[in-house]
C-alpha cells in the first residue's frame, strides 16, 4: 500500500470532481464552445459562468473578476507581468520575498531583464516569516506592485497578509497574493486581504492539473499574456478548458465544505510527525511553531541527506519530498531554507511531508517509524564532508517547539 504524503506537489483528483468533469466531456449533449451562439454553445456558456460565479463566491469576489487561466503558474505570470505592461511605467520598481514560488522569482528576474524593473526581495526570518515592516520600509515612489505568497508551499509558514495589504494599499502599490496552497486550507477573502490580484490552482485541492484562475480586483489594468479572441474578458484569449474549469469549481466547493474539519484533524496527525525531533537526535523542525499551516511538517535531518531519505523512502512505499515540486531534479539546495538562514548541509538534509484530506493516524505512524529506521541506516554511511560544513550561526541544531 503506497501513503501519499505529497499533497502540497499535487493532490489526488477527487472522484467527485472526475465524475463532474466526465459529464461535460462525455454527457448526451454534444460538448460546445461557450464562444459559439447555437445552444451547444449557450449551454456550455452558462455553465462556464456558473463556474465563475463559484469561484468568486469562494473567494469574496465579482464573477467579472475571475479569470481562467491554464494553471497557477500561468496566473501567476498574467498578474505579475500584465500588471507592469498595462501601467506604461519605465522601469517600475517590484517588491517580493527569497522564499516565494519559482514562478513568481523567475517571472520578477524576465521583467527585471526585459522591462529594466528594480526588484526587492524582502528578507525573511528563520521560519520563514515575511515582517510587514520590511515590506514598509521597501517602499519607493516607483514602486508598483508587492507580491507575496499565502502560505509557503515548503515549510507552510503563513505571511501576515493583511498587514502587508494595508501597508501596499496606503502606499497606492498593486498587491498580488500567491494563494496556491491556502485555498481550500484557509479562509481566503480578497477584501479582507486587500488584494488586487491572487492566484489559484485546482490541482492543489482535490482538481484537475492543468487548470488554475486569477483574481483580478476590477479597475486594475492587465495587458493579456496570450493574444487572440476575446474570451475572459479580453484578458487571456483562448476557448476556456470547460471540463477542466468544471473540476476547479467542484473542487473548490467541496475542499471549502471540509476545510475547518480538515484543519482540525491535520492538526491532530501533526503530533504524530512532531514524535521524529523527539525520538531522533539532531532534527529541526523548519516551520514557524505557531503560524504554520497544519498539512505541512518540514523537517532537517541533519547528518542525513534528504534526496536519499526520499528515495528510500520511496522504496518503501512512502511518498515525500525534498522540497517543491517544480525544483524536482535540481542538486540545489532549497531557496526557501537557504534564505531562511540554514546552511546548505542543513538544507540537503531536509524533507518535506504534507497531509491531504484523506491521510490517517495508522499511516503516519507507519511513517514516523519507517523514517527512524531509514535515518540511522542512513547516518551510518554518510560522511559529514559529503552533505557540506555548516556555518558557526547556522540552526541545525535547534528544534522548534511543537
Amino acid at each position: 500500500m503506497t501513503i501519499y504524503l505529497d499533497h502540497n506537489a499535487t493532490t489526488p483528483l477527487r472522484p467527485e470532481v472526475w465524475e463532474a468533469m466526465a459529464r461535460v466531456e462525455f454527457g448526451e449533449e454534444p460538448r460546445g464552445n461557450p464562444s459559439s451562439v447555437h445552444r451547444c454553445g449557450v449551454r456550455a456558456a452558462r455553465l462556464l459562468g456558473s463556474c465563475r460565479e463559484r469561484v468568486a463566491e469562494a473567494i469574496g469576489a465579482q464573477p467579472a473578476e475571475i479569470v481562467f487561466t491554464g494553471g497557477g503558474s500561468e496566473a501567476i505570470n498574467l498578474a505579475l507581468k500584465g500588471a507592469v505592461a498595462a501601467s506604461g511605467r519605465q522601469a517600475p520598481h517590484l517588491l517580493s520575498s527569497p522564499t516565494e514560488h519559482h514562478a513568481v522569482l523567475q517571472a520578477l528576474a524576465e521583467l527585471a531583464a526585459s522591462h529594466g524593473c528594480a526588484v526587492t526581495l524582502c528578507p525573511v526570518d528563520r521560519t520563514g516569516l515575511l515582517e510587514p515592516a520590511a515590506v514598509a520600509e521597501a517602499l519607493r515612489p516607483e514602486t508598483l506592485l508587492a507580491s507575496v505568497m499565502f502560505v509557503n508551499n515548503e515549510v507552510g509558514t503563513i505571511q501576515p497578509l493583511r498587514e502587508i495589504g494595508r501597508i501596499c494599499r496606503e502606499g497606492g502599490v498593486l498587491f498580488h497574493v500567491d494563494a496556491i496552497q491556502a485555498l481550500g486550507k484557509l479562509p481566503v477573502k480578497v477584501g479582507e486581504l486587500g488584494c488586487d490580484l491572487l492566484s489559484l490552482s485546482a490541482h492543489k485541492f482535490g482538481g484537475p492539473q492543468g487548470v488554475g484562475a486569477l483574481y483580478v480586483r476590477q479597475g486594475t489594468r492587465l495587458t493579456p499574456l496570450v493574444q487572440g479572441g476575446p474570451q475572459e474578458g479580453k484578458r487571456r484569449a483562448g476557448t476556456q478548458n470547460l471540463a477542466g474549469i468544471v473540476g476547479l469549481a467542484t473542487a473548490l466547493t467541496l475542499a471549502e465544505e471540509e476545510r475547518e474539519a480538515n484543519r482540525q484533524r491535520w492538526r491532530e496527525l501533526r503530533e504524530i510527525l512532531y514524535r521524529l525531533p523527539r525520538e531522533l537526535e539532531a532534527v529541526r523542525v523548519n516551520s514557524h511553531p505557531a503560524r504554520t499551516l497544519p498539512n505541512v511538517v518540514n523537517m532537517t535531518f541533519m547528518f542525513c541527506d534528504g534526496m536519499s531519505l526520499c528515495l528510500n523512502l520511496s522504496l518503501r512505499g512512502i511518498c515525500v519530498s525534498t522540497s517543491s515540486a517544480c525544483s524536482a531534479g535540481d542538486l540545489a539546495p532549497s531557496h526557501v531554507l537557504k534564505a531562511m538562514g540554514l546552511s546548505d548541509r542543513a538544507a540537503h538534509g531536509a524533507v518535506r511531508f504534507s497531509m491531504g484530506r484523506q491521510t490517517t493516524a495508522e499511516e503516519l505512524t507507519r511513517v514516523v517509524e519507517t523514517t527512524k529506521d531509514i535515518v540511522n541506516s542512513l547516518r551510518l554511511v554518510t560522511k559529514p564532508e559529503d552533505i557540506g560544513k555548516c556555518q558557526d550561526d547556522c540552526p541545525c541544531f535547534l528544534t522548534a517547539s511543537a
